[in-house]
């Protein structure tokens, strides 16, 4: 058998704050430019993400930045750790990177940093990945989330062409958390308060009267959730797994790396159980 050829490392981007804005009360957004953007691209997908890469506090690296040396030559515990973003605006002619973070206090990591972080700092990241943008051939479209689909859903609101069919529920803490979409859709803001995260989304999108003909549905979220919304699509509703992008951004009690490690087990998990209880098979 012949051997897979050697992985070509990803050479990370470099970039510097240009500005940043607190949106609300939990969310602020963080504009990205400078030459390191020059070989960027992000004009394919509404769900484009960046993997963010923060150093432990106190670790230089030596310049050029490269990931592979810093894997040589330093120990396991100073690597860069990633955090995943997603593109909320590319703006190709002025090479500016715009991301959104939720803030909550000094949780996390990406949070607290965005929160404080200044014109002129240097932000290193992979990317950008992505699979979803609307399908224009689909009669009409779902998209559902918790803030960290956010920024996701309202790209693909805003490049949906006018009078587009569209169904969009996003959960958010509450009415202070309500954003501007450059977007005539109309959104189902689902406010939490203090009910358990994904609860008001389940029930908002089992309550749908469905439109008639074929769904392009982005439903993305708390991993719990959106299990819950996989199998009303996938099971009771027989949609077709390829007009679904559907997937947990984060998992309750988890953070990202504990999520990663083991999103994969539980997705493949999530597809058996659900599969045998009859989702519709794959065309």
């Amino acid at each position: 058998m012949a051997e897979r050829p050697a992985r070509k490392p990803r050479k990370p981007h470099s970039a510097q704050v240009v500005r940043t804005e607190r949106l609300t009360p939990h969310m602020q957004r963080v504009v990205l430019g400078g030459e390191g953007l020059a070989e960027f691209e992000a004009d394919t997908c509404t769900d484009h993400y960046v993997k963010l890469l923060f150093g432990p506090e106190g670790v230089t690296y030596p310049e050029p930045f490269d990931m592979e040396r810093i894997r040589e030559e330093f120990p396991r515990e100073q690597w860069p750790v990633t955090r995943t973003y997603t593109v909320r605006h590319w703006d190709a002619q002025h090479r500016e990177l715009t991301l959104d973070f939720v803030v909550h206090g000094d949780e996390g990591l990406a949070g607290p940093w965005a929160a404080r972080v200044r014109p002129g700092e240097t932000v290193r990241f992979l990317g950008p990945g992505g699979a979803y943008a609307p399908d224009p051939s689909a009669d009409w479209h779902l998209l559902a989330g918790d803030e960290s689909a956010l920024p996701a859903i309202a790209a693909a609101l805003e490049s949906l062409p006018a009078g587009a069919v569209t169904r969009a529920f996003i959960e958010i803490a509450g009415p202070e958390e309500e954003q501007k979409i450059d977007s005539d859709a109309e959104v189902t803001w689902l406010h939490r308060g203090d009910r358990p995260v994904g609860e008001q989304l389940v029930e908002a999108v089992r309550a749908l009267e469905f439109p008639e003909g074929r769904v392009h549905a982005f439903v993305h979220g708390e991993a719990a959730a959106v299990k819950e919304l996989r199998r009303l699509l996938r099971v009771e509703l027989r949609i077709p797994r390829e007009d679904l992008s559907i997937s947990g951004y984060w998992r309750l009690g988890h953070n990202e790396d504990g999520w990663q490690a083991s999103k994969r087990e539980w997705n493949a998990r999530v597809e058996q159980e659900q599969e045998q209880e009859g989702a519709a098979p794959a065309a």
